[in-house]
């Protein structure tokens, strides 16, 4: 699965614009409408009260194989504790039976096996604490075949339930991200590399048994399942570190390197084959496996915070209840702007500088008396049509939602203290409209910064969104913070 990672370039320009060409207008923070000044004549403005609750996640978010997998170890945040990020996966051979070099090949020796990782990107603490990677086996008998063919595994899932490595220690290393965007050169210089970590593995350990599996009377390779008895995956976790690195186990860069010495018509030479992340189906290889399992273990504020307080952090992680009574007894008015304001209390420097706020948070509704969430209603893309209870046209935009309108991307302003924080503002002006003209539902708001979005009463389809996975955090004001007031801004017109 792709993420539609879109840019929040749009917004803040269409924002600069407005403010540069206009003088009437009043000071709302999203900047996508053209408003008429508040006057207290013709144009007024209201704040209401916003009562809110803290929120965790009971996650059950599953990573495809195809998407970017998190691995790594955040072991001092002060505000959310700790995540472990870990990946489990299994390289095999594409096609069977197999061979290694060319189908004339004599083997005579295996040199070496290095696992390799594409880099996407890192999170947290690159500088202070340096990211350890170990890598072990996933024996047999830590809970048998775990096969993706038969069923996809949430992120809290390992293997045989065993949460860390699972069997010897077959290599490690220390990620250096100064250079992890040089070339690296390897096979005696003939190839190169960059973004990249590289992983060599044990030779008594892993290498040795590997190059033994296609002897005689062995023939591992000439069948999946035999195979998958002999491997049944790696388990790759981060021993030390504060942060969290990203990869694709589908890029071309991932893969497990085997370095063999061969003879093939004359003198010896030293090449590699590549056993890789398999996806496809419909042959006589099963897909491999991979789980992303990550764990956090949050201190007690988070789940119960303090007054004027909440946290809010990035799938597999927490969410916001949102309650506006004040909306079902509002009278009627043209509504010109109805925008929720989202500020951050500032914690410290560099802890928020390293753990950043999430690039995206998500607003949706409760439906009433009952535990499902559904989209809100008209703001997610007005310009195109959809309908959160999937009676006339689809429950969600089939164009994705209109950042620049609706808002709910991170953006930087100063307090009263004269500090820097991060702040979001949802544009909800067409749902409000509804409530005081039409008198329908006001609905319970959840916010959260989701990396999936899904509603299983209509279907199974995983919405992607906008965060990466497991990255972003940020502690939020509730709305009874008396500097950092969370807050339903109306601005309107009498009738």
């Amino acid at each position: 699965m792709h993420k539609r990672i879109l840019p929040i370039a749009t917004a803040a320009f269409l924002f600069s614009l407005i403010i540069a060409g206009c003088t009437k207008l009043d000071t709302t923070d999203i900047g996508s409408d053209l408003l008429p000044a508040v006057d207290n004549v013709n144009t007024f403005d209201t704040i209401l009260t916003i009562n809110t609750s803290q929120g965790v996640f009971l996650d059950s978010t599953k990573v495809a194989n195809t998407d970017d997998q998190v691995l790594g170890k955040i072991s001092n945040d002060p505000l959310f504790g700790t995540t472990t990020a870990g990946i489990y996966a299994q390289f095999k051979p594409t096609f069977f039976p197999y061979y290694y070099g060319s189908a004339k090949d004599t083997i005579i020796g295996f040199d070496s096996v290095v696992l390799c990782l594409s880099y996407k990107g890192f999170w947290g603490d690159s500088i202070t604490q340096p990211l350890k990677l170990e890598v072990r086996q996933v024996p047999l008998n830590a809970g048998g075949l775990w096969d993706s063919l038969y069923q996809s595994k949430p992120v809290t899932y390992v293997p045989g339930g065993v949460t860390g490595g699972v069997g010897p220690l077959l290599g490690s290393t220390v990620v250096d991200f100064n250079s992890i965007g040089n070339y690296i050169k390897y096979s005696n210089g003939k190839d190169s590399v960059k973004n990249q970590i590289r992983i060599k593995l044990s030779p008594s350990a892993y290498a040795s048994a590997l190059y033994t599996q296609d002897s005689v009377g062995n023939h591992t390779f000439r069948s999946d399942s035999i195979y998958k008895l002999f491997d049944n995956g790696l388990a790759i976790t981060a021993t030390s570190g504060n942060g969290l690195l990203y990869t694709n186990l589908t890029d071309s860069s991932s893969k497990l390197e085997i370095h063999f010495r061969r003879k093939n018509g004359g003198l010896p030479d030293t090449t590699f084959s590549a056993f890789q992340i398999y996806t496809a189906f419909g042959s006589s290889i099963s897909p491999s496996a991979t789980v992303d399992n990550i764990v956090r273990n949050r201190p007690a504020q988070v789940a119960n915070p303090p007054a004027g307080e909440l946290y809010l952090q990035a799938t597999p992680g927490t969410y916001v209840n949102l309650d506006i009574p004040a909306l079902s007894t509002l009278s009627n008015r043209i509504i010109h702007r109805a925008e929720i304001i989202v500020e951050q209390i500032p914690f410290s420097q560099p802890s928020d500088t390293y753990f950043s706020a999430p690039n995206f948070l998500y607003l949706d509704l409760q439906d009433t008396g009952a535990t499902k969430w559904k989209p809100i209603y008209f703001d997610l893309n007005p310009a195109g049509g959809y309908d959160p209870d999937f009676k006339v046209n689809s429950y969600f935009p089939s164009a994705g939602i209109d950042f620049a309108y609706f808002g709910g991307f991170v953006r930087d302003k100063t307090d009263l203290f004269g500090t820097p924080i991060k702040f979001y503002n949802f544009n909800i002006s067409r749902y409000v409209q509804q409530i005081v003209t039409k008198h329908t539902n006001n609905y319970r708001l959840r916010m959260y910064a989701p990396y999936d979005i899904v509603y299983p009463q209509y279907a199974a389809d995983l919405i992607p969104f906008n965060n990466r996975l497991a990255k972003g955090r940020v502690k939020i004001g509730s709305g009874s913070n008396p500097n950092y007031k969370m807050r339903l801004r109306i601005v309107y017109s009498k009738l």
